[in-house]
């Protein structure tokens, strides 16, 4: 298991003494983590103009509070479930979870999902600026959306057999909708971080 960073937020709520410990800690983490994600991938929020689901703001909340490393990890695990055909992305049922769902629509937004956690852990480490956390957590969103918009444009495998829609297409459907919501989510993630490091702070 990936090393967590002393730097982390999770690192100093659940300090660990011995490598045995800290690997213990880093499975435990990661699995409730996986879990979370899950979670959120099934809870649909009604929002305008569309409904959102909170796997955006899990993927950047573990990541702030994970670091870069057990982040990434984490967030790699909760797919390794769906390719391992368990039902835990947003769209199964009625899809059919596996191997194959990576290659759909949105596969490259599954796979960005872990670029996005491993950035928003670098943002997020002790005693980041504010502007180094909130220029961190758009960063890991924007580079969440350029691989799932890039992959839906060119090489996602659509019911009609083409491979993607475009670019025009894939921005005005798979990113255009939920920017209202990703600015939300982003202040959200930011409110949380800074409360969980001031809560540390206020303990030491």
């Amino acid at each position: 298991m990936l090393p967590l960073q002393a730097s982390t937020l999770a690192g100093e709520l659940f300090p660990a003494a011995k490598p045995r410990s800290a690997v213990l800690r880093n499975v435990a983490l990661a699995v409730a983590g996986s879990l979370l994600m899950v979670a959120a991938a099934k809870i649909k929020v009604p929002f305008w103009p569309v409904p959102m689901t909170l796997q955006t703001l899990a993927v950047l909340a573990l990541g702030a509070a994970y670091g870069a490393r057990l982040g990434a990890a984490t967030i790699a695990l909760y797919i390794a479930y769906g390719l391992a055909g368990l039902p835990v992305f947003t769209n199964t049922p009625p899809a059919v979870a596996g191997p194959l769902y990576l290659l759909g629509p949105t596969g490259g937004f599954l796979l960005g999902f872990v670029a996005a956690a491993a950035i928003a852990g670098w943002a997020a480490a002790r005693g980041a600026s504010l502007a180094r956390l909130v220029g961190g957590l758009l960063l890991a969103d924007l580079a969440l959306f350029v691989v799932g918009c890039l992959w839906l444009a060119f090489g996602a495998q659509m019911a009609g057999g083409a491979s993607g829609v475009g670019l025009a297409k894939a921005f005005a459907y798979g990113a255009q909708p939920f920017l209202l919501g990703e600015v939300l989510k982003i202040a959200l993630a930011t409110c949380m971080v800074g409360a969980g490091w001031s809560l540390i702070g206020r303990r030491g």
